[in-house]
């Protein structure tokens, strides 16, 4: 594959589809500072298709996401070529091996927004330990790194497992009661994300836990996590919670 090549169709592509109005209201809704075409998801995501059936290998699917992720205009990376970056590795992450979760880390390193972090954390890390099992070690070291994104990955990398029926319920627990005193944002809404999700399939074990830590958990993780309950069940933690 020509990746060079390859990179500049894309971005071609998605210059083709720019829209100003747009690019100014979703830098703004991002509070981002990179150059914004204004292309909505859902074509962005059809550009990445097309992309995945040229990259046949795995060694031309990681130099095309690398490439895409180092695009700049004017010295500013380009927010669409990050998201095309991050799509091609989602789309055609049953290709990528355990030690590319390496490049999912300076991925997420080099984000500052969810808008990069949460797709890269479900669908290429979380894809990559649902297949490697042994990645979880990887998955307990972040959850302590300083870095805010880094933790709030090695949460949500956890969803492929519940929605897939294996729900890894010891490291769910376990990193919840690690980050449950967290204040950071988008940690504590992670955390109630990932019960969320379980609630749907187990919504027993959710209450339970829920409910022994009702005295330390934020107002953040236990909405999230009694949305999916039974009304019954959720009223009664919501009060229990309640001052």
């Amino acid at each position: 594959m020509d990746v060079e090549g390859e990179a500049a169709r894309i971005l071609a592509e998605l210059r083709a589809q720019a829209d100003p109005a747009r690019a100014e209201s979703e830098r703004s809704y991002l509070k981002s500072d990179f150059t914004h075409l204004g292309v909505p998801v859902p074509a962005l995501r059809k550009v990445a298709v097309s992309a995945v059936r040229r990259a046949p290998t795995r060694t031309d699917l990681l130099a095309l996401a690398e490439t895409l992720w180092a695009t700049a205009d004017g010295g500013r990376p380009v927010h669409e070529a990050r998201m095309a970056a991050v799509e091609v590795l989602a789309k055609r992450a049953a290709l990528l091996e355990p030690g590319d979760v390496g490049v999912a880390e300076r991925l997420v390193r080099d984000s500052t927004s969810w808008v990069y972090v949460d797709h890269l954390a479900e669908k290429v890390v979380g894809a990559l330990v649902l297949r490697h099992p042994e990645l979880g070690a990887v998955l307990d070291a972040w959850v302590h790194d300083p870095y805010m994104w880094i933790r709030r990955t090695a949460v949500l990398a956890l969803l492929p497992g519940v929605r897939s029926g294996a729900p890894d319920l010891e490291r769910i627990s376990r990193f919840g009661d690690e980050l449950i005193e967290e204040t950071e944002f988008f940690i504590r809404k992670a955390l109630g994300w990932v019960l969320r999700e379980l609630s749907k399939k187990d919504p027993a074990w959710v209450t339970a836990w829920v409910s022994a830590r009702v005295a330390t958990i934020s107002g953040v993780t236990i909405r999230e996590a009694v949305r999916r309950l039974p009304p019954a069940d959720a009223e009664t933690l919501l009060t229990a919670y309640r001052p």
